[in-house]
């Protein structure tokens, strides 16, 4: 149901959205999130991203995140893309993707992914700047905004 993959290489938001609505017509949403590394973050002057992770802990946690989002929302398929290696400002760095049949179940199990994936995914990120290189620290904004969906389990809003 959901597509999950870790790559170096650029994606094409656009040719996802298609390939996850192909020959479907049971579709009635689909909600995006594209994520680009900003030139700014702990200092206003980043040149560029090193994203590393675990392979294959990385992915089964992606999983675990997509899996625990289709128990919650009624949803037909998704799509979790997270680029890793050395990445430019600009530079698309994740694309989650969430298909179905109705607007909000898709907008809030979109994110609902991306607030797990920020706090649960192990990705680790080095920032280079001008002023030399650093590891990105875990944001406390991120932990609570993943605490909210952790005080019930959300109902399927349909519309």
């Amino acid at each position: 149901m959901f597509h999950i993959s870790v790559q170096q290489h650029p994606f094409d938001a656009g040719k996802e959205i298609n390939l996850l609505t192909a020959q479907r017509t049971d579709v009635g949403a689909v909600a995006s999130f594209l994520g680009l590394v900003r030139d700014f973050n702990e200092r206003p002057d980043v040149l560029a991203l090193t994203l590393e992770h675990y392979p294959g802990m990385t992915e089964k946690a992606l999983q675990s995140i997509a899996q625990e989002a289709t128990q919650r929302w009624p949803l037909l398929g998704g799509r979790i893309i997270h680029r890793v290696g050395r990445l430019e400002p600009g530079d698309p760095i994740v694309l989650v993707l969430v298909s179905s049949a109705h607007r909000q179940a898709a907008f809030d199990a979109c994110n609902f992914i991306m607030d797990f994936l920020k706090t649960q995914a192990p990705f680790w990120k080095k920032e280079h700047t001008r002023s030399g290189d650093y590891w990105v620290s875990a944001r406390n904004s991120d932990e609570k905004a993943a605490s909210r969906w952790q005080l019930g389990r959300s109902e399927a809003t349909h519309d």
